[in-house]
């Protein structure tokens, strides 16, 4: 599973929505088009592009903290708790994180997972010193006693850094580490994938960028996970492996607003059950109940 924060499908708009505006060959080269409101459902080869709710039946923005804990759970905690909420998970969520989160699952199966992103030592430092919230996807992980990847994981080819390239380590954390390419990136990630029943990978730049934090770096950082995309869903073996692309709410498919939107969210499923998941998954919390039914 690759997890993308705020990845929405929007208007067809070459000048607020960036999919249209910059171009992105994930969609046009694999779907042949780019999905809108309009045109939103796509197939190719053993590969589907489609709308999932992100709104859950609640009122209001979808979050990140509830959207993503259906996504990892199964369960509609924003129905549960009235409203959407984020960027965290919600404190009276979190039990139902730990006990029924993907990751956990896989485990209780004694199955391999593996929670692919890196983490920088001031991370470990921040959380020592009591600061900082751990997110979903990192909770989860802690939650189910798994450890997160760190400097040596990483320099081993085990893991890879949140922004894909190694780049932000190497600027801003002054690490001594290669910088490498969106492809070898997504080459590492499905060596990893196969060493695992279960493989998380999470790019939450996407979020950031559609509240207008990396303006700077907005066209390199669209293109790398671009390319990065289009490498994993054209190298993967089909026939053996299953991938699942998704995202919480919408955000970056509409750059006139800094805020999330009301649009269904991303998601590309690709390979060996791709059919059966694309027919299943209606709404995020239809995601792990499907992915544990047909990926086992």
């Amino acid at each position: 599973m690759i997890f993308l924060d705020g990845v929405g499908i929007g208007k067809e708009d070459y000048q607020f929505n960036p999919f249209f505006k910059y171009g992105f060959k994930t969609f046009t080269e694999i779907f042949g088009k780019i999905p809108s409101s309009k045109s939103r459902r796509f197939k190719g080869k053993n590969v589907f592009l489609f709308p999932t709710d992100a709104r859950l039946g609640v009122k209001g923005f979808p979050q990140s903290g509830t959207g993503q804990t259906a996504i990892f759970t199964g369960v509609n905690v924003s129905k549960m708790i009235g409203k959407h909420f984020g960027p965290y998970p919600y404190s009276t969520t979190i039990p139902i994180l730990e006990k029924k989160n993907i990751l956990r699952a896989y485990l209780d199966r004694n199955q391999k997972v593996c929670f692919a992103n890196a983490y920088p030592q001031i991370f470990f430092d921040y959380q020592k010193k009591g600061r900082g919230r751990l997110s979903c996807t990192s909770l989860c992980c802690r939650l189910s006693g798994l450890r997160l990847n760190r400097l040596t994981d990483l320099k081993r080819g085990k893991a890879l850094t949140a922004e894909i390239t190694n780049e932000r380590w190497i600027k801003k954390l002054n690490y001594d580490l290669p910088e490498i390419t969106p492809e070898r990136a997504a080459k590492r990630l499905l060596n990893i994938a196969n060493k695992n029943k279960f493989t998380l990978y999470e790019f939450y730049l996407t979020d950031h960028m559609g509240h207008g934090r990396e303006e700077k770096d907005f066209n390199k950082l669209l293109k790398n996970l671009d390319d990065f995309l289009y490498s994993i869903i054209t190298k993967m073996d089909m026939n053996s492996m299953t991938l699942v692309i998704c995202s919480d709410h919408g955000n970056l498919e509409d750059l006139s607003v800094k805020t999330h939107t009301l649009n269904p969210s991303l998601t590309i499923i690709a390979g060996l059950k791709a059919e059966k998941l694309s027919k299943t998954i209606k709404i995020l919390t239809d995601i792990k109940p499907a992915i544990m039914k047909y990926c086992k």
